[in-house]
């Protein structure tokens, strides 16, 4: 396994939207899918497509998780995806093609929650920009979700509280 640090800072930088005409940001209640993604990353200039896809999984800290639910404000939602694109792309020049997608809803175990894909020419860029993606999505982006256990309790969490568990 070949890991590659890279420091990146977390904040998008203020006032930079992308606007590039092949990325792409979605909020949906319809299931994700890592083909779609995919495909929307994909150009001829990529030597790499760096693909980040977060599931639900069944347990948190010890306890069982029975399903979570997920919610956005979503028009700012997409304004941050927006700027992770746009800092992407000002840290990685190269960078081809973005996309963030998420989903909102009620969620069962082994569902994908979060796609991120980052097309560029080299591999180390595509995994340095895949990463910032999703720790500043989780870090900045309007989107809650609501665990619930199988003990019958649950609570509300911000994806920004949950990135140290990650």
């Amino acid at each position: 396994m070949i890991l590659i640090a890279m420091k990146a800072s977390i904040n998008p930088i203020p006032g930079l939207r992308s606007t590039h005409p092949h990325d792409s940001f979605k909020i949906s209640f319809a299931p994700l899918s890592l083909e779609e993604v995919y495909g929307l990353a994909d150009d001829p200039s990529n030597g790499a497509i760096a693909l980040m896809s977060g599931t639900v999984r069944q347990q948190t800290e010890g306890k069982a998780v029975k399903y979570l639910e997920y919610q956005a404000y979503e028009p700012m939602a997409l304004v941050i995806f927006q700027e992770i694109a746009a800092t992407i792309r000002q840290q990685w020049p190269e960078t081809n093609r973005v996309v963030i997608h998420h989903r909102i809803g009620k969620l069962e175990i082994g569902e994908i929650s979060v796609l991120i894909a980052v097309g560029c020419p080299h591999r180390a860029e595509a995994f340095a920009a895949c990463r910032y993606g999703i720790d500043t999505l989780k870090h900045n982006a309007p989107i809650w979700k609501k665990e619930f256990w199988a003990d019958g309790s649950g609570t509300w969490v911000s994806i920004g509280a949950c990135e140290e568990a990650e």
